[in-house]
């Protein structure tokens, strides 16, 4: 990542966009507090405008879903995130969107790479200075009126400010953004639906590329709450959440009142306890619309099955990454059928309505405070909620697991195991028996017990599932960014203590697909 890649990928865009016709649309820019990220965002603009295409660049970091929401409000053709996300300080990234406000998918990704590839002499790259820019009105910066926009998209999702109002003398939260951009938007919006005690990590409050606090600015690590959990024994907090740097994931902690201490919520357990949320509330108020969808992806929680079935909740499945769940609220939005209430997916990401087409930490942290606080004037804790959740629904309970293989020899042992798997499918897993495989490569579904083979409709990607009986299940995918091959698990117990043990049985039952 630098000046020169930067300016190639630009250069490739800058040419699609050029041959779509959309330079007067323009591009949205937004960036993190990376080392660079000022600097290659800034660059990426002026390469744009060079090439008659008009940029909206915000005037200081903003959040990645803010992006999102920003390239869909400025009806823009496209934009770029410069962000590594929760990766650590040494990465920094370059992401880009199409006009609906998604991640690039196919076919669009795989042109946009033709033509980045096009550009082999570094002088086809042409860069105007910020002055000639502005002069030509294609240089515009942009920030408080779509921070205004964005915040009040964002409360349009909240369902019981009344009751934010009634705790909020006393209920108290902890935040941290990890040294990243949700510090400013996230302390907005809760302030702005009723919250005042709000305590963020001081030494994680301002944006710091280099994460001086932490080994890893990721929420999902236990880790990074360190200081948090510190702050939250001080204060006495209900609530501790964390965003990552660029704060479209989120991290959550819960006090248990019965025992005073603060309960990790893993991300299914934050996407099940929005929908619940979500789904549970609306309806009590008779605003769930008959035609509510909700959208998750092959690897999350089973529960959420339930949570659909038992309010009349339409269910969509998708494979992992977000733009897949982006590009199901597409061919909703089109259809007009159904409208999402709701996408997520265990990596501790979700987003909330249609605003926006990626995962948004910031709505989370809203929600999740809110639904705190409701839950309190009812004498719950989300945690209570939780239990109640595992009681109505099922004790359902999912891991996952990495393995590691680094080099050409790991690439090629990560293909052998795919292939040995495929070509000779297994029928049971540790003590479980296999029902059916799904086939994502190959869209294929086999029943196991009869052998009988029929189509799958997702879009194609190298994974395998196993359906197991008692709504067991198994994953196994290689990872699209490291060199890993990753296990998923889950399995529904008939309580939190059996349900521990069977997922033990299970993992270890999967050790003879890892050799």
């Amino acid at each position: 990542m630098n000046k020169y890649t930067v300016g190639k990928a630009t250069k490739g865009l800058a040419n699609y966009i050029i041959k779509k016709g959309g330079q007067k649309r323009g591009v949205a820019i937004a960036y993190d507090c990376r080392h660079m990220s000022t600097e290659f965002s800034k660059q990426a603009a002026l390469i744009l405008n060079a090439n008659g295409i008009k940029t909206y660049l915000f005037e200081d970091l903003r959040p990645t879903p803010e992006l999102s929401f920003a390239v869909r409000n400025l009806n823009c053709i496209a934009g770029i995130v410069v962000t590594a996300s929760h990766n650590p300080p040494e990465y920094n990234g370059y992401k880009v969107y199409w006009d609906d406000g998604a991640q690039i998918s196919a076919p669009v990704d795989s042109e946009i790479t033709e033509e980045i590839n096009k550009i082999t002499d570094y002088s086809m790259i042409n860069m105007i200075s910020e002055e000639e820019a502005k002069d030509r009105g294609l240089h515009l910066i942009i920030g408080k009126e779509i921070d205004d926009k964005y915040i009040q998209s964002l409360k349009a999702m909240s369902l019981h400010k009344e009751a934010v109002e009634q705790v909020a003398d006393d209920f108290k939260i902890v935040y941290t953004p990890l040294n990243g951009t949700g510090n400013k938007l996230a302390n907005r919006i809760l302030k702005e639906i009723g919250f005042k005690n709000i305590y963020v990590v001081e030494e994680q409050k301002d944006p710091n590329g280099d994460f001086p606090t932490l080994e890893y600015p990721n929420p999902e690590d236990p880790k990074a709450f360190k200081l948090a959990l510190e702050l939250a024994e001080k204060v006495d907090a209900d609530i501790v959440l964390a965003n990552d740097p660029d704060a479209d994931r989120i991290g959550l902690h819960v006090k248990d009142s019965k025992t005073g201490k603060y309960i990790l919520f893993n991300g299914n357990m934050i996407g099940l306890s929005i929908a619940e949320y979500l789904i549970a509330e609306n309806k009590a108020k008779g605003t769930l619309k008959p035609n509510t969808a909700l959208i998750k992806t092959i690897v999350s929680s089973n529960m959420t099955d339930q949570i659909c079935k038992y309010n009349g909740v339409k269910l969509y499945e998708t494979l992992t990454g977000f733009k897949n769940i982006a590009s199901v609220m597409k061919s909703l939005e089109k259809e007009g059928k159904y409208t999402s209430i709701m996408g997520y997916e265990e990596s501790y990401g979700c987003l909330v309505g249609d605003y926006a087409r990626d995962k948004d930490g910031i709505v989370a942290v809203m929600l999740l405070c809110e639904a705190a606080a409701y839950y309190k004037t009812k004498g719950m804790t989300l945690w209570d909620k939780m239990q109640e959740m595992y009681s109505r629904y099922g004790y359902y309970k999912e891991k996952q697991i990495s393995v590691v293989l680094k080099g050409a020899d790991g690439a090629q042992k990560i293909k052998d195991m795919m292939d040995n798997l495929r070509e000779n499918p297994i029928s049971k897993i540790g003590d479980y028996e296999v029902i059916g495989i799904k086939d994502v490569k190959l869209s294929t579904y086999k029943n196991m017990r009869t052998g009988e083979i029929s189509n799958i409709d997702l879009p194609k990607s190298n994974v395998l599932y196993y359906e197991m009986e008692n709504d067991y299940w198994c994953a196994v995918r290689p990872s699209g960014t490291e060199p890993k091959i990753k296990f998923y698990i889950g399995v529904k117990g008939s309580s939190m203590e059996n349900a521990e043990e069977e997922l033990n049985k299970l993992e270890k039952g999967l050790q003879v697909l890892m050799k």
